[in-house]
């Protein structure tokens, strides 16, 4: 009876499958040679491969050093053992695979001395996603002015969305107890009969149908956000 393969330990234990892939392309294949851990040559074309237990920066650091002296270079990595480590690198795969195309490096996996290949190198062009820009600049546009330092989280960021709340919030606070129509005419928002009964942050009370008062939330979220109510009014 053939034992199982046993998982790869060392980097060294991805050398023979890859060299057996790249030789079943047609590829001379030498392993250590200078800087690479393996390179392979076919006619007139030039490969390399750096082999790493585990996919990240390091290997793609050693990938872009290895770009100029050669026609093609990919990284090769160990699946890893374990149901759920082997999960996280099935997620992982599609991310990873994007990233090295970008870069214009190729992806090897090797599993029980299985080849398995997910990108090769070339130029990657991503395909564009019209929703998503458009969502993107919906966002933008609506916004009254810059908010947000991006990279903290003092506090909740500011969005169109909460902007149009903090304006109907404002007219609640200044006028009492409204009419959503009568909401939506004073702040401007066209959504503010929306925006009240949803109540995503708990800044308003309905004190009857369709009609709406500040909550204790809301006079608190006014202070909170006093420069963006400010310049929502002066238009900056």
């Amino acid at each position: 009876m053939t034992a199982p393969p046993t998982p790869a330990r060392r980097e060294s234990d991805l050398y023979a499958p890859v060299k057996s892939h790249l030789e079943a392309l047609g590829y001379a294949v030498r392993g250590e040679v200078g800087p690479c851990d393996i390179v392979g040559i076919n006619g007139e074309t030039m490969i390399a491969v750096e082999l790493k237990l585990t996919f990240g920066l390091p290997v793609l650091y050693q990938a872009l050093q290895r770009l100029p002296a050669v026609d093609l270079v990919y990284v090769a990595v160990a699946v890893p053992e374990g149901r759920t480590a082997r999960g996280n690198w099935d997620a992982q795969v599609p991310d990873a695979s994007r990233l090295c195309r970008l870069l214009g490096v190729g992806l090897l996996s090797v599993r029980n001395g299985n080849v398995v290949v997910h990108a090769d190198p070339a130029p990657y062009q991503p395909r564009k996603r019209p929703k998503s820009r458009a969502k993107l600049l919906s966002e933008f546009l609506r916004r009254s002015g810059d908010h947000n330092l991006g990279g903290t989280n003092k506090r909740p960021r500011v969005t169109a969305y909460r902007e149009d709340a903090l304006a109907c919030a404002k007219e609640l606070a200044r006028g009492g107890a409204m009419k959503t129509a009568s909401v939506r005419d004073a702040a401007g928002v066209t959504k503010a009969s929306t925006i009240l009964r949803d109540n995503v942050y708990g800044w308003f009370a309905k004190v009857a149908r369709g009609t709406y008062d500040i909550a204790p939330a809301g006079r608190s979220a006014l202070d909170l956000y006093a420069d963006v109510v400010a310049a929502r009014a002066t238009g900056e």
